[in-house]
């Protein structure tokens, strides 16, 4: 079965609710980038968190990106999401091995650190973008999403995250769920939910035991009157491209490009996100270097002309 996200919302709208399986898509980013399995689990519950979070989002265009930079030595755990649930992410240190916590799980909360932030940055396609910045709480992921909605959107929130990584260090199943509480919901439903969320033990543990996300949520939203919406699909997906690549070449500056080709004479970028790396020769460098230098020739002349009008 494809990794898929699934939406469900009370009858009366107060609470919204937003459960996903990503075995596949974790499976993928630790494939991509070589991952031990804490750094699998770490990446594998931002990346699903995001698909969950990106699903929120209304624009096509519309971009979500949480980064959790935290004092352990994982360093920085980043991923991007797009309103299709299309996922992409990596880590600064992918090969970092911890003994396991005093429960017997894997040691995100010590790989990430409690000592460091959480970054959420919206791009609506706006002159700028929202940026919401918090300090780190656990460093276990879902607890700190779960406290940025509560700081920064004042919005109360459940969030369960989970990746259980098998002997061969492959993804054996992950996914997570996010239960958010509308400022019009009644008391009695308030409850109940509060009741329902002692119920709701480890996500994996469930998925490992057969049940699908949607008996997860149904247990989670149990006495309130609920239906599922949509359904889509999740994945992992880098679009970079050779032109993305190129462009960010021209960003460094005609001194730097100069540099480049006159001590290597050629330049090779990696992408972060994907295995695929890039190779530029000295003729194509030589070729953007020109461009960069037409460009600013061309800016200096409309400033002139600017002045003389």
């Amino acid at each position: 079965m494809k990794d898929y996200l699934i939406r469900a919302v009370s009858n009366d709208g107060s609470v919204r609710a937003f459960g996903c399986i990503t075995k596949d898509t974790a499976n993928k980013a630790r494939q991509y980038h070589n991952t031990t399995p804490v750094a699998t689990a770490a990446l594998g519950r931002l990346l699903t968190a995001a698909a969950m979070m990106g699903s929120m989002l209304k624009g096509d265009k519309d971009l979500i990106t949480l980064q959790m930079t935290g004092s352990g030595p994982l360093g920085r755990v980043l991923a991007v999401s797009g309103s299709d649930c299309m996922v992409k992410g990596y880590v600064d240190n992918p090969y970092v091995d911890l003994p396991l916590n005093e429960k017997g799980k894997l040691d995100v909360g010590g790989a990430i650190g409690s000592n460091g932030f959480l970054t959420v940055i919206t791009d609506l396609g706006l002159k700028e973008p929202y940026i919401g910045k918090i300090p780190l709480v656990t460093g276990e992921v879902g607890d700190d999403i779960a406290n940025y909605y509560a700081t920064s959107e004042q919005t109360p929130s459940v969030v369960g995250l989970g990746v259980l990584v098998d002997r061969d260090f492959s993804v054996k199943n992950s996914g997570g769920i996010i239960i958010q509480v509308m400022p019009d919901a009644l008391d009695e439903t308030i409850d109940r939910l509060e009741q329902n969320i002692h119920n709701i033990t480890s996500i994996t543990d469930m998925l490992e035991s057969g049940m699908s996300i949607e008996q997860i949520l149904s247990l989670a939203l149990s006495g309130i009157d609920f239906h599922f919406t949509e359904k889509s699909e999740v994945g992992y997906y880098c679009n970079c491209s050779r032109e993305r690549v190129r462009r960010v070449l021209s960003s460094v500056g005609e001194a730097e490009l100069r540099s480049i080709i006159e001590e290597d004479g050629k330049a090779e970028l990696c992408c972060h996100f994907c295995p695929k790396k890039y190779e530029f020769d000295k003729d194509e460098l030589t070729l953007i270097l020109s461009e960069l230098h037409e460009s600013k020739r061309a800016d200096s002349i409309n400033e002139e002309e600017k002045i003389n009008d």
